[in-house]
C-alpha cells in the first residue's frame, strides 16, 4: 500500500508539471464609442439599485419580490447553477487517481489453458488507476467547466433582470388597461346621458332622426370598447400570474396610472462600464472562455495518453492464510497513442476552433445588441417625455372643445356633427394619453434593463443599505 501511495504522489507531481496544450483564454477587446449617442450626462449610472422602488408603489414592490422568489424560470436558472457546479466536480475528479477495491474467490482444475489439481484461489485488493494529465486534457476540461459555472451564474442574473422588467412592464400595462376601461365607462355614462336628451328632443320633434342615430352610434362605440379592455385586463393579469409563479388570478393594483411617479432620470454612464454591468455580456464572455478551453482538450487527444494501474492486497490459495501470509502487489503502465485515424483527431480540433469562433461572434453580437438597447431606451425616454406633454395639451383642448360644442349645439349655433366630432376626439385623446403614459413608464423600465440594472450581489446589497 505504501508503494501505491508513493506512486500516486509521483504521478500527481508529473501531471502538474506537464504542459497544457491549446490556447490560453484572453478577454476579447471590444471597440466601443466613448459616449452614448443620446445620453445627457457622463456620470456613472447607479443602476444596481432596486430601481422599481423609484416608482413608489408598494404593490409593485411586492409583485417583484414574489416573482423573484416563485418564478419557475428563476428556479430553472438556479437549478442550472447547481448542475454546472456538479459538472465541475465531476470533471475535476478525472484529475485525480481513482481507487477501487477488487475481491474474488474461485475453485477449479483448469488454469491458463491446462488441467491442474483442484485448487482454491482467494484475493482482495484495492486498485489504483490513474491517467497522467501530462498534456493538460483534464485541466483544460476543468477550466471549461469552471467557466461554464460562471456563465450559469450570470445567466441567473440575466433571467432576474428580464423577469423584473417583464413584471414591471406588465404591471404598467395592466394599469393602462384599467385606466382606459375607466375612460370608456365614463364616456359611456356621458353618452347615455346625451342619448337620453337627444331621444327626448327627437320625441318632441325638435331634432331630426339622424341626430338620434348618430348619438346611438357613439353610445355603442363607447359600450363596445368596455369588453375589449376587460378582456385585455384579464389576459394581462394571467400573464402576470405566470410570472409570479401562480395560476391565473386577479392581480391587485396600487397607485393608478395617472398618479404613477416618474422616476428621476438615471444617467447612462460611460459605455465601457456597460461591458462590466450587463450580465448577458459577462455570460457570453465566460461561454467563450469555456469553448476556448475545449480546444485544449481536443488538442490533448492528439498526443499519447499515459495511465498507471496498481494493485496492493492479499492473495492466497487458502482462505485462512489470506491476511497472514498472502501479500500481493502489481504495477503496470500503459501508453496509448493515435497513429493513423483518417484525421479524426485533427478534425476534432478544427470543430472546437470553429465553435470558438462562433462563441466569439455571439459575444460580439451580444455587445452590439446591448449598445443598441441602451441607445433605443435613451431615445425613448427623451421622445416620450415630449410626446406625453403634447398629448396632455391635446386632451385638454379636446375636453374644452367638447364642452363648447355642446353649448353651441344647445343654442342652435352648430349641428350635432360638431358635437360628435369633439366627443370622438376627447375619447380618443383620453385613450391615447393613457397609452403614452404607460409607454413612457416602460421606456424607463427598458432603460434600466438595458443598462444592466436590477440585480444586486450580496456585497452590493449590503453597501447600498449602508449608504444614507
Amino acid at each position: 500500500m505504501k508503494n501505491l501511495i508513493n506512486i500516486a504522489a509521483l504521478a500527481v507531481m508529473v501531471s502538474l508539471a506537464g504542459c497544457m496544450v491549446g490556447p490560453d483564454f484572453t478577454k476579447p477587446v471590444v471597440e466601443h464609442p466613448e459616449h452614448f449617442r443620446f445620453a445627457d450626462e457622463e456620470a456613472e449610472a447607479v443602476v444596481n439599485l432596486k430601481w422599481w422602488e423609484l416608482f413608489n408603489d408598494p404593490v409593485l414592490d411586492s409583485l417583484v419580490t414574489t416573482a423573484l422568489h416563485d418564478n419557475k424560470d428563476v428556479m430553472i436558472a438556479v437549478s442550472r447553477i447547481e448542475q454546472a457546479r456538479a459538472s465541475l466536480g465531476f470533471v475535476e475528479a478525472d484529475m485525480y487517481p481513482r481507487v477501487d477495491i477488487e475481491a474474488g474467490a474461485s475453485r477449479g482444475s483448469f488454469v491458463a489453458g491446462r488441467k491442474v489439481d483442484t485448487d482454491n484461489s482467494y484475493f482482495i485488493a484495492p486498485t489504483l488507476s490513474w491517467e497522467i494529465d501530462f498534456w493538460g486534457k483534464f485541466r483544460r476540461a476543468n477550466e471549461a467547466a469552471l467557466a461554464q459555472l460562471m456563465a450559469s451564474e450570470y445567466s441567473l442574473r440575466t433571467v432576474q433582470i428580464s423577469l423584473i422588467s417583464e413584471v414591471v412592464s406588465a404591471y404598467f400595462l395592466l394599469l393602462d388597461f384599467h385606466q382606459r376601461l375607466q375612460i370608456s365607462r365614463r364616456t359611456l355614462d356621458s353618452r347615455l346621458e346625451s342619448l337620453d336628451i337627444i331621444q327626448k328632443r327627437f320625441s318632441k320633434g325638435i331634432i331630426p332622426e339622424i341626430d338620434l342615430n348618430q348619438s346611438q352610434i357613439q353610445k355603442e362605440i363607447a359600450d363596445a370598447s368596455i369588453p375589449v379592455f376587460e378582456r385585455l385586463i384579464s389576459q394581462t393579469e394571467h400573464t402576470l400570474s405566470v410570472l409570479l409563479g401562480r395560476f391565473p388570478a386577479e392581480i391587485q393594483t396600487g397607485v393608478d396610472l395617472p398618479h404613477q411617479a416618474i422616476p428621476p432620470y438615471i444617467p447612462a454612464g460611460l459605455p465601457s462600464a456597460l461591458l462590466e454591468r450587463r450580465p448577458d455580456i459577462a455570460q457570453a464572455e465566460h461561454l467563450l472562455h469555456a469553448q476556448t478551453a475545449r480546444i485544449g482538450v481536443a488538442e490533448a487527444l492528439r498526443f499519447p495518453s499515459i495511465s498507471l494501474t496498481g494493485i496492493a492486497g492479499f492473495a492466497s490459495t487458502d482462505l485462512d492464510d489470506l491476511i497472514s501470509d498472502g501479500d500481493a502487489w502489481s504495477l503496470s503502465g500503459n501508453l496509448f497513442a493515435p497513429i493513423f485515424d483518417f484525421d479524426k483527431n485533427k478534425l476534432r480540433v478544427v470543430i472546437q476552433e470553429e465553435r470558438t469562433k462562433q462563441a466569439l461572434y455571439r459575444y460580439q453580437n451580444t455587445v452590439l445588441i446591448a449598445f443598441k438597447e441602451v441607445e433605443d431606451a435613451l431615445r425613448e425616454v427623451h421622445t416620450y417625455d415630449d410626446q406625453i406633454a403634447s398629448v396632455e395639451r391635446q386632451r385638454d383642448a379636446a375636453e374644452n372643445a367638447a364642452y363648447l360644442s355642446k353649448m353651441r349645439y344647445d343654442k342652435g349655433v352648430t349641428s350635432y356633427l360638431e358635437v360628435l366630432e369633439t366627443e370622438r376626439q376627447l375619447f380618443s385623446a383620453g385613450l391615447e394619453l393613457s397609452e403614452v403614459k404607460q409607454q413612457y413608464l416602460n421606456a424607463y423600465v427598458r432603460l434600466y434593463k438595458a443598462l444592466g440594472g436590477g440585480w444586486l450581489s450580496k456585497d452590493q446589497a449590503e453597501n447600498a443599505e449602508e449608504q444614507p
